[in-house]
């Protein structure tokens, strides 16, 4: 009896799931579509799917940090005609200034008709690249360094802070995640990210399986967080965990170029075990009196001497009042609010602290 009941609900299970199968691929097929970028230009996309993954199947690269889930809102584009109302996923992401004018998710919006749309001239020259991994260096239990070279001749430039999207391959499509740039602009024909292990990850189980001498297809730059140049106040940089990626990438740049500019830079982990490039660091701040660095550790052993507790706490007590700064932060979302706040208070304006949440 309790068999036959198993054989039941395994079959209905089965049913149900070919059945979602059948009204994606076919119930919600709505057949070839015409997409007319910026009034000069005409694709064909495939009606049923995102609006983003037609653009990128058509080498349109457009920004996106959290593969498609609508989290991160940076797929962003105005469109013009065919794009129906607003969906209540794109809600959280669009501002009512947005909405009137025009702007969608384009992670959420499924092509189901001819669209008219805009893309601004900055995402038209993001382009393709192909490299090899020459570096596959273990950095803590769940981070691993991954060094990219091009293939050929080929270069990247790139600003400091910027990040890639790496193609992943899922199946019967192709994915993208994206992963900020931990390397100095200044070396144009190669990159490194540093990438963690998140369980059931699609992007980071992928590369965490490759290993060096395999290639690696990416697409980029993208992102406004990148170290303005064109200031010379002191830099504040922030970073928790991963998030140290782009940070790093700063720090390299204002090192490299000799910036006649302060930099502070304020690393929170839980334990040694997860400070990564810790003694570069260290060794950095002993011969480049510019550089005040801050690593602090949440769950420190015994043998810790440094600073200890969440990072925002740490620099409630070490960074000078009436700073006159810019910040860059990078790191989890409560990281970056409290770290915020601190900023405020210490008299850096909100126009002047850029950030990247993940």
């Amino acid at each position: 009896m309790i068999l036959k009941a198993l054989i039941f609900s395994n079959s209905f299970a089965l049913i149900i799931a070919l059945l979602l199968i059948f009204m994606d691929r076919v119930i919600n097929n709505y057949g070839p579509c015409t997409l007319t970028i910026n009034d000069d230009k005409e694709i064909q996309a495939r009606g049923g799917s995102t609006l983003l993954r037609n653009l990128f199947e058509s080498k349109y690269f457009i920004p996106s940090a959290c593969g498609g889930k609508g989290t991160c809102g940076y797929c962003k584009l105005i469109v013009t005609e065919g794009g129906g109302g607003v969906l209540p996923t794109e809600e959280l992401m669009l501002s009512s200034a947005e909405k009137r004018e025009g702007y969608r998710l384009t992670c959420q919006l499924k092509v189901k008709n001819d669209m008219k749309l805009y893309i601004p001239e900055e995402y038209l020259n993001i382009r393709e690249y192909t490299g090899r991994i020459t570096v596959f260096d273990p950095l803590t239990v769940d981070i691993r360094r991954v060094g990219i070279t091009l293939f050929g001749d080929d270069e990247i430039a790139y600003k400091p802070g910027q990040y890639v999207q790496v193609k992943i391959p899922a199946g019967p499509e192709i994915d993208y995640r994206a992963y900020s740039m931990a390397s100095c602009p200044d070396e144009h024909d190669r990159i490194e990210i540093n990438v963690k292990l998140i369980p059931d990850g699609l992007g980071s189980t992928y590369i965490h399986s490759l290993s060096v001498g395999e290639p690696l297809e990416f697409s980029g730059p993208y992102g406004d967080f990148f170290l303005r140049h064109d200031s010379h106040r002191d830099i504040i940089c922030v970073a928790g965990g991963v998030g140290l990626a782009p940070i790093k990438s700063i720090l390299l740049y204002w090192d490299r170029h000799n910036m006649n500019r302060m930099l502070w830079l304020y690393y929170g982990a839980k334990s040694t075990a997860d400070l990564y490039d810790h003694e570069q660091f260290v060794d950095l701040a002993a011969r480049e009196s510019g550089l005040k660095y801050f690593p602090a550790l949440s769950e420190p052993a015994d043998d810790w001497t440094g600073k200890t507790g969440f990072i925002h706490t740490v620099m409630e007590k070490e960074l000078p009042g009436d700073i006159h700064g810019e910040a860059y932060l990078c790191g989890p979302p409560i990281m970056i609010d409290a770290v915020t706040a601190v900023l405020i208070a210490k008299g850096v304006p909100e126009e002047r602290i850029w950030y990247d949440k993940f």
